[in-house]
């Protein structure tokens, strides 16, 4: 539990990313408004107050590791945070930065910047538990900003928040949506991925896309298979799979599945 004597202290802090989670906590509004009456916020650039270096109870992280600038940063911020809770895909499996992982991220740096030697870029971008600690990941693209709120109530009471990892079908379930690939024969990704955004896309005869991240147990190489028997072409499986977290183990995996299979078909097509 936060130490009484004083007001608990948060800060939420940017890396690589498009700032969508940041405004997901931002827009809550009034909620937001009743939890700055309890607690200092000492540093969130988009809501105004600045102080980088401010030690914090709570750090939420919003992005990935892009450069060794970043890494040095986390590392203080971890140092300086009592818990460290990453909000979003960025944050929490790479994010859509993190497909240049994927290809030769040097040849499109060589290809764009006279001076390629002077971009501070490491080879790969990252979750930021590749680098620090994390002490509770909220996934999202962009994270549930009630989550967030959640998270923040629970961790300044001293727990863990509850985190509800079951798939997106589950909540289809619960408010009663039709299933768009049963229905529809739409494909979609609800199966193994986890829930928090109330079924949005299914609920509009969209087909989920995971930006939520792993479902807990996802099986996300059958669901390729089931794909593939309903007939997606295996570069489109792959793209399913490594898009907004594709440095989750359970899409990253299956992905580069789908699409090692795909390059060897392009390999066996150009053989005499």
């Amino acid at each position: 539990m936060i130490t009484p004597h004083r007001r608990p202290r948060i800060a939420v802090h940017k890396f690589s990313s498009c700032d969508g989670c940041q405004l997901a906590f931002l827009n809550l509004g009034e909620p937001l408004l009743a939890l700055a009456e309890h607690v200092d916020i000492l540093h969130f650039a988009e809501a105004g107050p600045v102080d980088e270096s401010a030690e914090a109870d709570i750090a939420f992280i919003e992005g990935s590791v892009a450069t060794s600038t970043d890494a040095a940063r986390l590392r203080g911020i971890r140092e300086r945070s009592r818990y460290l809770v990453t909000i979003g895909a960025c944050a929490t499996a790479g994010g859509l930065q993190a497909l240049r992982n994927l290809a030769d991220g040097q040849a499109w740096i060589e290809g764009v910047y006279a001076s390629p030697e002077d971009i501070d870029l490491m080879a790969d971008s990252t979750p930021i538990a590749r680098t620090v600690r994390v002490d509770l990941e909220l996934w999202g693209c962009p994270v549930n900003g009630e989550q967030v709120l959640g998270a923040a109530q629970a961790l300044l009471a001293g727990h863990l928040p509850y985190v509800d990892h079951a798939a997106v079908c589950t909540e289809c379930k619960r408010r009663q949506a039709v299933c768009v690939m049963v229905a529809q024969g739409t494909p979609c990704l609800g199966p193994v991925t986890g829930t928090g955004c109330g079924a949005l896309c299914p609920r509009w005869q969209r087909g989920c896309y995971a930006c939520y991240g792993p479902a807990v147990q996802a099986n996300a190489a059958a669901l390729a298979s089931y794909l593939a028997d309903s007939g997606m072409p295996p570069d489109e499986i792959a793209r399913r799979l490594l898009f907004i977290n594709n440095q989750a183990p359970a899409f990253h995996d299956a992905g580069r599945d789908w699409q090692a299979r795909v390059i060897q078909r392009s390999g066996d097509e150009e053989t005499p």
